[in-house]
């Protein structure tokens, strides 16, 4: 059995990347483009087998705008700060109502920046991010930072995985 002192030379903080797309911009575009698709499709009645769909030309321009929105995600490593740090972080940021365990406007930006260590940013960095960015990028950036702070389940093995190790038909 391993001593204590083994254990901890090997223990490392829990970490996590997410991608988060900082292009609002063209998320908006995107929108845009899904809807003059269903509006093409609903409303295009060809006059003959020669003509071409004309919302082959938008799905090209969202395929193109695909490629932008990849090249928009920018990774952002959150770590584990540890135990005391943590609790330190919730007890600064507590909540008016004692039934919750932190404030929802302040905890977020607080520990999204104490736990990013790749960009390394503060709060009024965080917040600054927080001004450009939706909600739904916020949230990952929260979702990550708080699995690193409290999921104790390692990432499932994918199907995809499964299957090319020759493992997806085992019993």
């Amino acid at each position: 059995m391993a001593s204590i002192e083994d254990i901890l030379a090997e223990a490392t903080p829990r970490e996590r990347t997410v991608k988060v797309c900082i292009r609002g911009d063209l998320a908006g575009r995107m929108e845009e483009l899904q809807d003059q698709l269903a509006q093409t499709s609903t409303d295009w009645e060809p006059s003959g087998l020669h003509e071409v769909h004309p919302g082959r030309a938008i799905v090209e321009e969202m395929k193109a705008l695909r490629e932008q929105v990849k090249a928009a995600e920018v990774p952002f490593t959150l770590r584990y700060i540890g135990d005391k740090a943590y609790s330190d972080l919730m007890a600064a940021h507590p909540d008016k109502d004692d039934t919750q365990a932190f404030n929802s406007e302040t905890f977020p930006r607080a520990l999204i920046a104490a736990s990013c260590v790749d960009p390394v940013m503060s709060e009024e960095q965080a917040t600054q991010l927080f001004e450009k960015i939706n909600e739904g990028e916020i949230k990952k950036l929260f979702d990550a930072a708080w699995d690193v702070h409290n999921s104790s389940e390692m990432v499932p093995f994918s199907l995809l995985a499964s299957a090319l190790l020759g493992l997806g038909g085992e019993n």
